[in-house]
């Protein structure tokens, strides 16, 4: 990118900055048709199939809705936070895509010469750390919403996302130190290079933290089971409880590109990027039928990760807001460290990606049972406590009551 001219580097930005927009913008629209049909076919029913074929057209009617829908904005709220907030969340979910590769290279001819052109804005030196500066701006969006509305329930809602954040960014940013140490690079097209084979790919070598940045992300998104921030049983509508129309729709398109980019990232970091297993030379061949090979391979595996979102969601229970604090501190931020301690001293005496692997996992076994074994026994030493306190004070003992 850099040896390119400077009007063939203005036009191609342009154009993939407009390309990229109105695909998060039509993949917000393709996830709100997959959530509630996927949703559907788990729980065997039909689903959306009204508007336009299989309904597909859904989305649509349900832009049209929001848009027709009263604006309201309540008297008690402090109106200036509260219109900006939706948008305060919705900008990271764009900007952060502008470091992100969505694919390999495409030649071009321009002048009478040939280049290659990333499909990918931007390509700086410290790529994952912008990524991880920008989303954890989208918190912000939620907090300023929730306080805006002079609301007990959205307040809630808002002390319980920033405590989520901080609790699980540590365990996001620290999953990926691993794969920094063995690519020797911040730059996310450096990262996908060297995982050129099959055998390369980082979650292979890197399985626990995969797992550890997975649940995460998870936890940044808000999605089940890490969505007590709108908990509806609890807080009625949670952050957005006093919003209506299209600022109530936004905050749903914000979740939504945070899913689309954080699954991008997750198959750039772990999951080869545009490799795939016998189309390596293909790819890296420079050609345009390789370029384009290489966005639909992203494509596919980051549209298999936000079918594995949707699928969670309807699989598994909310947490408990104590299980989810556990969970971020005492089980994945020690798996996290280990991981980091693991690789660092195993690719200084072995520089095998084997041993990397298989020691990493062993550890995170090791950790997970110790912390499992440790929580469970103070649980027990708790309930012995209370109940020998129960005898002393003549009232019954806690476990006849249970």
């Amino acid at each position: 990118m850099e040896n390119l001219p400077l009007n063939l580097l203005l036009i191609s930005s342009i154009i993939k900055i407009l390309v990229i927009v109105h695909m998060l913008l039509i993949g917000v629209m393709g996830m709100i048709w997959a959530e509630r049909r996927v949703s559907a076919w788990i729980q065997d029913r039909y689903g959306p199939n009204r508007v336009g074929p299989q309904g597909l057209l859904q989305p649509i009617a349900d832009g049209i809705k929001f848009l027709l829908k009263e604006d309201l904005i309540p008297e008690h709220v402090d109106k200036i936070v509260y219109i900006i907030a939706p948008a305060i969340i919705l900008i990271p979910a764009l900007i952060t895509c502008a470091v992100v590769p969505f694919g390999n290279e495409i030649p071009v001819s321009w002048g009478g010469q040939e280049y290659k052109i990333p499909l990918q804005i931007a390509d700086i030196d410290i790529g994952i750390l912008y990524i991880l500066a920008i989303t954890s701006l989208g918190v912000y969006g939620v907090v300023l919403g929730a306080w805006a509305s002079n609301n007990k329930y959205s307040f809630l809602g808002g002390l319980r996302a920033s405590a989520q954040m901080v609790s699980y960014e540590l365990s996001l940013g620290l999953s990926i130190v691993g794969v920094l140490m063995l690519s020797e690079s911040l730059r996310l097209r450096e990262i996908v290079l060297a995982q050129s084979g099959f055998l390369h790919w980082n979650f292979l070598t890197h399985f626990p933290a995969f797992l550890v940045f997975t649940i995460s992300v998870f936890a940044e998104t808000n999605r089940l089971p890490f969505d007590l921030a709108e908990a509806e049983q609890e807080l009625v509508g949670g952050y957005h409880t006093e919003y209506s129309s299209m600022k109530f729709a936004m905050y749903f398109m914000a979740e939504y590109m945070h899913m689309i980019v954080g699954s991008v990232v997750v198959v750039v970091l772990f999951l080869g990027g545009w490799y795939f297993p016998g189309l390596e030379k293909l790819v890296d061949s420079g050609t345009l039928i390789g370029g384009v090979l290489s966005f639909i391979i992203v494509f596919v595996k980051t549209a298999f990760f936000l079918f594995f979102f949707i699928w969670v969601r309807w699989s598994l229970p909310r947490f408990r807001y104590d299980q989810l604090m556990n969970l971020g501190w005492k089980v994945l931020l020690p798996i996290a460290l280990t991981s980091i301690v693991v690789t660092a001293v195993v690719w200084l005496v072995s520089e095998s990606r084997l041993w990397v692997g298989i020691l990493n996992f062993i550890s995170a076994v090791v950790v997970a049972s110790v912390v499992t074994t440790l929580v469970s026994m103070r649980k027990k030493t708790k309930v012995v406590i209370e109940d020998d306190l129960d005898i002393l004070s003549g009232e019954s003992p806690s476990f006849m009551t249970r």
